[in-house]
Parts: structure tokens; C-alpha cells; sequence
């Protein structure tokens, strides 16, 4: 039983699953941290420039209570929040149809919360209010630049299965190239 574990093959198939637990670990854990089901997000249109440019990763925070949430005219002295929600046009609730937009009003309208958004690089406001169940969570941390293009490939099962096998090939390959090399 030992000597199974001496196999650089064994080594190399215990190591990528260590790599799978933890992606799965971390990404669990993150949605629990951050109390929302896209912890992370990426951007994918240019109605937000310049605070925020087409392929940017964004941070983004659940928000329980939709009143905490700050709204401001895009003028005012101090940016209101940047949100994120599902699309209110659509109807039902798409996540590869999600908007990140800044909250510029909030309204009451029996007893729930609807948001007036726009993006900072668009003339004028979104046509529909965001009603509070279709946000998602508001941005925390903005602007990690290009990362977010890797949530686009991944949003799709063809590229999972385009990208994860070659992947996992240049793993078992070079662990045991390295551990020979390593020998010598």
C-alpha cells in the first residue's frame, strides 16, 4: 500500500483533486462570506466606463436589507452604489443576463423597494425600475482588470470542457517532470 503512493501518477491524480477541493472550497466560501450567489462577476459591457471597463472582475457583496442600499443622482457629491441585478426586462431571473449598474434613486411602492439605475457612460437612466428581489448584491471591490473575462469562458459547459482537459494534462505532465528533474 505504501508503495502506491510513491507513483508520481498517484502523486500527480491526489494533488489535482487537492486543487479541485479547494476552487470548490473557496468558491462555497466566498458566496457564504460575501452572502450572495455571484460573489464574482465580470464586466461585460462598456456602460459603466470609466469607473468600471469592459472585462474588469468585480467584488460583490449581498445586501439583506435593500435600504442600505445608497442612491444618488449621478451629479451628487458622493457616488451612490454600484448594484448589481438580474435583468427587469426579461422577466425572470437569468444569470448570464446580469447588470451592473449604479442605484440613482430608490423608491417605496407597496412596501417594496424599486431601484432607478444607470451606467455611468450612459446619457440617461434605465427604462425600468429594479425591483429589491432581482438585485443581487451592490460592488465591494471593483477593478481587477481583464479577470473578468474568465467568468465569461466559464459560464458555458462547452468551454469547461475545452479548457479544464488540457489543464489537467499540463498538470500530470509537468509534476512528474519536475519531480524527475528534481531526482537527478
Amino acid at each position: 500500500m505504501k508503495d502506491i503512493f510513491k507513483n508520481d501518477y498517484v502523486k500527480t491524480a491526489l494533488l489535482l483533486l487537492i486543487i479541485i477541493i479547494s476552487v470548490f472550497a473557496f468558491w462555497f466560501g466566498l458566496r457564504a462570506a460575501l452572502a450572495t450567489e455571484f460573489p464574482l462577476c465580470g464586466v461585460a459591457s462598456g456602460s459603466m466606463i470609466p469607473t468600471l471597463q469592459v472585462g474588469d472582475l468585480i467584488i460583490v457583496q449581498g445586501v439583506p436589507n435593500a435600504s442600505n442600499i445608497e442612491a444618488a443622482p449621478n451629479d451628487a457629491s458622493e457616488p451612490s452604489d454600484i448594484i448589481v441585478f438580474y435583468n427587469p426586462q426579461k422577466g425572470f431571473r437569468d444569470p448570464n443576463d446580469l447588470i451592473v449598474h449604479r442605484a440613482i434613486n430608490k423608491t417605496s411602492k407597496d412596501g417594496k423597494l424599486y431601484f432607478k439605475t444607470q451606467g455611468d457612460a450612459n446619457p440617461g437612466p434605465d427604462r425600468q425600475e429594479v425591483p429589491e428581489d432581482y438585485v443581487v448584491g451592490k460592488v465591494v471591490f471593483f477593478r481587477i482588470p481583464l479577470v473578468g473575462f474568465i467568468t465569461f469562458l466559464m459560464r458555458t459547459p462547452a468551454a469547461i470542457l475545452v479548457v479544464l482537459p488540457p489543464l489537467i494534462l499540463l498538470v500530470i505532465d509537468w509534476i512528474p517532470f519536475f519531480k524527475k528533474q528534481d531526482e537527478s
